[in-house]
């Protein structure tokens, strides 16, 4: 178990936290400045987290809450996910373990899905259970896991944790669909307030008016459906972003250079497929319109009750999604960066405004992180490392090297929402290690992948072939070792090797 920079006594001291985690330099933005002293929860912060689904990096631009949010906060630019796909990442989210300690590697049984996830036990070690222990509110409001019904069939059951359950199954389209409310299932129709992120908006407000009148401390997940496909927008987002096309970087409609063999029978897109690219990305920077909005409703929120000094509000999404890169069609699954790296936004107590922060850092920290702040301690078989220090502006001195990447293909169920779909990449299993200026990729076919980064921002020059077989043979070495640590101490040691 690692060693906390704030012990629980420390933190029940309450102001005093914000003297010994170095919380004290960072400006805040005009409206925190201006928000009245919080009330402190028995020395404790709340935690609210945004978790977003499939949103890529390049949506922030179109998200001025959010852009607020970077601007009164710290921004992570080298964040990554352990696969690009939704229930491995979130798996690794709630429990702080890599794929190969949750053997959570896909949205479907026998290898993934809320069964899979539940009947390992795995959800009776979440940040959530850690938090209601410490005396915390908890409550998540939207999306759980690949597979989880809320009907007859167990899905109405509140997994352990959880104060507050407002869960939905099938939430995708926005409309028509089930949700579990505490045990009580209610079906949500098609007018404009049953919108899905509008509802979990609503109930976020509740929740944090409820926990404000308890007087005790919250962690409250809003993980929106938004912006997965079909990319449905609010009633009053429709025709925005008229003319809006796709981002254009290097890599689109490329043909890159010795590329694997899964990917080099894509012929490059024709003027159709790129318009219809083009149209789904307008509808995707149409759909976080609502999420956006819901994050400055619990921003107001916060302020009007006094918490806004006493919370952390972290931003995130479970996985990237390429549109025309490589000449793929909207998907994920792969260990590109637009796959990868997904956006990480932190603000709060001590949270420095306006930084940037390029430490190599990954959503099996999100868990540790969670319960640092809580002052709760951490099950020994967490594989990730706090954030916390760096979140409260102290320097990533000492920082891993490399961020673990584990994906297990070909996705094949026909009822997975993340079923690939033509033309769109479904990669063979593989697994990645990623540094600063390096992607190195290992496929179960025994090909290679290594991309110099530094000269190589888009991926598009595979130079594994090239590379001295000693350098390889390190590389293996690495990415094994990352591949077989259980634990934090041993994966943060694991996570220094030389690449």
């Amino acid at each position: 178990m690692r060693r906390r920079t704030v012990h629980v006594a420390a933190i029940a001291l309450g102001c005093a936290l914000l003297v010994l985690s170095g919380c004290g330099g960072g400006k805040r933005s005009p409206a925190r400045a201006a928000a009245p002293r919080a009330t402190a929860r028995a020395g404790r912060p709340n935690i609210v987290f945004v978790l977003t689904d499939d949103l890529a990096t390049n949506l922030v631009r179109y998200m001025p809450h959010v852009l607020q949010l970077e601007h009164a906060g710290e921004t992570f630019s080298n964040y990554f996910v352990t696969d690009s796909l939704c229930c491995p990442s979130r798996a690794s989210i709630l429990t702080g373990r890599f794929p190969h300690d949750t053997r959570v590697f896909d949205n479907s049984p026998p290898e993934g899905g809320y069964g899979t996830f539940s009947e390992r036990g795995e959800q009776r070690e979440t940040f959530a259970v850690a938090l209601r222990r410490a005396g915390y509110r908890t409550a998540l409001m939207g999306k759980y896991l690949n597979g989880y019904t809320p009907d007859a069939r167990g899905g109405s059951q509140v997994p352990p944790g959880w104060s507050e359950w407002d869960v939905a199954g099938d939430g995708y389209p926005e409309y028509g669909y089930h949700m579990n409310s505490d045990g009580h299932v209610r079906a949500y129709g098609h007018s404009a307030r049953d919108y899905l992120t509008n509802v979990i908006a609503r109930k976020g407000l509740a929740f944090i008016d409820r926990s404000a009148a308890a007087h005790r401390p919250f962690m409250l997940e809003l993980a929106t459906f938004a912006p997965h496909s079909p990319y449905t927008p609010a009633p009053s987002d429709y025709g925005k972003f008229a003319g809006l096309r796709a981002p254009r970087s290097p890599a689109f409609n490329a043909v890159g250079v010795d590329e694997p063999a899964w990917l080099r029978s894509f012929a490059p897109l024709g003027p159709r497929q790129t318009a219809s690219i083009d149209r789904q990305f307008r509808m995707r920077a149409q759909a976080v319109q609502a999420v956006d909005r819901m994050i400055g409703s619990i921003e107001r929120e916060l302020a009007a009750k006094g918490l806004a000094r006493d919370t952390y509000i972290v931003f995130s999404s479970d996985n990237g999604l390429h549109m025309g890169e490589h000449r793929l069609r909207p998907g994920k699954l792969t260990a590109f960066d637009t796959d990868i790296k997904v956006p990480l936004i932190v603000t709060g107590p001590g949270v420095p405004a306006g930084r940037t922060v390029g430490a190599m850092s990954e959503n099996v920290d999100l868990c540790p992180s969670f319960e640092q702040l809580a002052g709760a301690p951490a099950p020994a078989s967490v594989d990730g490392h706090s954030l916390v220090s760096l979140w409260h502006g102290h320097r990533a001195s000492g920082w891993r090297k490399e961020i673990l990447v584990e994906h297990h293909g070909r996705v094949q169920d026909r009822g997975d929402p993340d079923l690939p779909q033509q033309g769109s990449g479904n990669p063979p299993s593989y697994e990645a290690i990623r540094t600063r200026d390096s992607l190195y990729v290992e496929y179960v076919t025994g090909e290679r992948e290594y991309y110099d980064l530094a000269r190589d921002p888009f991926e598009l020059d595979n130079i594994a072939a090239q590379l001295p077989p000693a350098r390889l043979r390190r590389l293996h070495r690495t990415l094994a070792r990352i591949e077989a640590c259980h634990g934090a101490s041993a994966c943060w040691r694991a996570q220094h090797g030389a690449t």
